[in-house]
């Protein structure tokens, strides 16, 4: 496979050029053209056509928001990774119904935000991971009180292990080092936890994996 192919959209000049440093610096990535409003970058994407668009939210003219539900619409074969400073759950809501593929925030280590590029680039789903925690926490906090009982009760003993560590904040690594399994198998887990609550359709899916954390993080 070759470099990573990525389009940067970011209003602000001082955070494009650091991103655009910190990708370039990378041996399987490029930034193939930057954008500075939502127009810009819907323009250049069905252009290019990159690999990643890494996608400002707010922005002058039609904003990232809007900008994701066009290129999703014409060209799906994108993948969209939000790159933003809103923590809110609305946000995320928002932009998951637009198409976007990941979530991090802007105050992220920059570890963080180039695990989230090749995870997305791969088909994968990216959630940092200070998001995952809040998340799960609040799943797991309503959990306690009945109004996720019935889902919950379907998972086995050891994927409500998982699911409490995720609402901890461990990686997948972290966990399979706790709990003396593989990488592999605490993905297995997560996945069979998925399965088991029947969610097929994309959207509902990824709502139950940020609402309950199930989202890869490494």
């Amino acid at each position: 496979m070759g470099s990573i192919r990525v389009l940067l959209a970011e209003d602000h000049t001082l955070v494009r050029e650091g991103v655009r440093a910190l990708v370039e610096a990378q041996p399987d990535m490029e930034v193939v053209a930057e954008a500075s409003d939502g127009s810009e970058a819907v323009r250049k994407t069905l252009e290019l056509l990159p690999d990643v668009v890494l996608m400002d939210i707010t922005m002058p003219g039609t904003n990232g928001l809007e900008a994701t539900r066009l290129i999703r619409r014409a060209a799906p074969g994108v993948h969209i990774l939000a790159l933003t400073m809103h923590g809110t759950d609305d946000y995320f809501f928002r932009l998951l119904d637009a198409g976007a593929s990941g979530y991090v925030l802007k105050e992220s280590a920059s570890s963080d935000l180039l695990s989230a590029i090749r995870a997305v680039c791969k088909g994968g789903i990216f959630l940092s991971p200070s998001v995952a925690k809040r998340l799960v926490e609040d799943y797991i906090r309503r959990v306690g009180e009945g109004d996720q009982r019935p889902g919950y009760d379907s998972l086995t003993d050891r994927e409500k292990e998982i699911l409490k560590l995720i609402g901890e904040g461990c990686t997948n690594q972290a966990i399979a080092q706790r709990l003396f399994l593989s990488v592999n198998t605490v993905q297995t887990h997560r996945t069979h936890i998925m399965d088991k609550l029947n969610l097929h359709n994309r959207t509902e899916l990824l709502r139950f994996a940020l609402r309950a954390g199930l989202l890869e993080e490494t």
